[in-house]
């Protein structure tokens, strides 16, 4: 084969290449749906969210690099950026895998709690951040991400500068909205922080998907503060056969209590959802 008629096969072959990426992003696009994906990465938290025009925003890494095999499945191959990582907390089950992702994806933004980690991994985390040049916020009270078609992120939780109290209480909580369609996202907050929101937003709590606070530690998921966030569905995030016995039998049994069924990562794998804005369905 003449090197000219190489030169155009290979051509044709890149060129094809590219527009099968632009439509398997279009086709893998939310097509003015939004998709949540609780990833299964073992004992730890990890949300990947697409907003309906594609904006990507990752909350929480889990405990090792296995979030780059979960962020395979629910991203495109050839993505390699994420807009925003939400790091809750400084607790080694929610942040590790961030510095994978940090390593891997370009990260536009940052927005994390005002508490302090102590340890070897934060502080690796935190140079990450700083060395990849993202935009790095405080997550406060009133903040509200505006992820593109309708949808937006609303921090919750805290609602001061916290930097030296006990990490799970310092969690972000954020609330997730699309049209009339709702997602509670709460970290590791324990039954103090949820019923200090009940005093806040008692009004506002209600939504269609909760994950369970703490992995469904008995400590979370306060049975005040499941009446009024009422959820059609909650998801424990954890791994099998924990050593902390998540979920604890006492939040099992709240949540038959007040009949919300209950999904959970170690059985069920990812967990993901897509709303369009009017009812959430499991997809």
């Amino acid at each position: 084969m003449q090197k000219s008629a190489r030169v155009m096969l290979a051509t044709i072959v890149v060129l094809l290449l590219v527009t099968i990426c632009i439509w398997y992003a279009v086709l893998q696009g939310a097509h003015g749906k939004l998709k949540v994906s609780f990833l299964n990465i073992g004992q730890g938290d990890s949300i990947f969210i697409q907003s309906p025009t594609g904006a990507q925003v990752l909350i929480d890494g889990g405990p090792n690099r296995g979030v780059l095999r979960e962020l395979s499945k629910v991203m495109p191959w050839f993505d390699r950026s994420i807009d925003l990582i939400i790091p809750t907390h400084p607790d080694a089950d929610h942040v590790t895998g961030l510095i994978d992702v940090l390593a891997r994806y370009q990260v536009s933004y940052v927005i994390q709690s005002s508490v302090l980690g102590d340890t070897d991994v934060w502080r690796t985390l935190e140079k990450s951040i700083e060395s990849e040049g993202s935009t790095n916020l405080t997550a406060m009270r009133g903040q509200v991400v505006d992820l593109g078609g309708g949808a937006y992120l609303e921090i919750l939780f805290p609602d001061r500068l916290l930097p030296n109290v006990e990490t799970n209480t310092a969690s972000v909580v954020a609330r997730l909205v699309y049209g009339d369609t709702s997602f509670m996202l709460t970290g590791d907050s324990p039954s103090e922080i949820e019923q200090y929101l009940v005093k806040l937003d008692a009004a506002d709590l209600h939504v269609d998907v909760l994950k369970a606070g703490h992995h469904g530690s008995k400590n979370s998921s306060s049975l005040l503060y499941l009446g009024f966030v009422n959820p059609s569905v909650a998801v424990y995030s954890r791994g099998c056969d924990n050593k902390y016995g998540h979920p604890n039998p006492e939040t099992i049994s709240r949540m038959a209590q007040l009949s919300i069924p209950t999904l959970d990562t170690c059985k069920d794998g990812t967990v993901t959802f897509v709303s369009d804005g009017k009812t959430v369905s499991r997809r």
